[in-house]
């Protein structure tokens, strides 16, 4: 399995003010450290699939951060806060999702490894 490269795009770096150096610094070492977990989790997984499936908790753990930044946007507003630092977050997981789909050979098996636990949840709830 090849190792895969994910990053801050500028753009997201650029919306933050002038003082959010410590933001960006803290986005650039998360993105470090979800990179090398998945790679270290890639090399270890036995085939594909098991590649895949850690790829989709990872996508997972992205989508929840993601609406809990989301959250906070309208919570800020409301307080007289800047939402800024939240909408950066929240951006970022979205892209980050995005660059795991544009892997090429992880693209394909991320879908199915979603749509496979969708319908053994729905069996599982269905069944009760």
């Amino acid at each position: 399995m090849d190792q895969i490269s994910l990053g801050v795009p500028q753009p997201i770096l650029d919306q933050l003010p002038e003082d959010g150096e410590p933001a960006r610094s803290d986005m650039q070492e998360a993105v470090a450290g979800l990179e090398a977990q998945l790679n270290d989790a890639f090399e270890a997984a036995d085939d594909d699939a098991a590649a895949a499936s850690h790829a989709v908790d990872t996508v997972e753990l992205l989508e929840e951060r993601m609406e809990r930044y989301d959250e906070f946007v309208p919570e800020l507003r409301a307080w007289g806060q800047s939402p800024i630092y939240a909408i950066a977050w929240r951006n970022l997981y979205a892209d980050l999702i995005a660059q795991l789909y544009e892997v090429d050979w992880l693209a394909e098996r991320l879908d199915r490894e979603r749509n496979q636990r969708l319908v053994e949840d729905g069996i599982r709830f269905g069944g009760r």
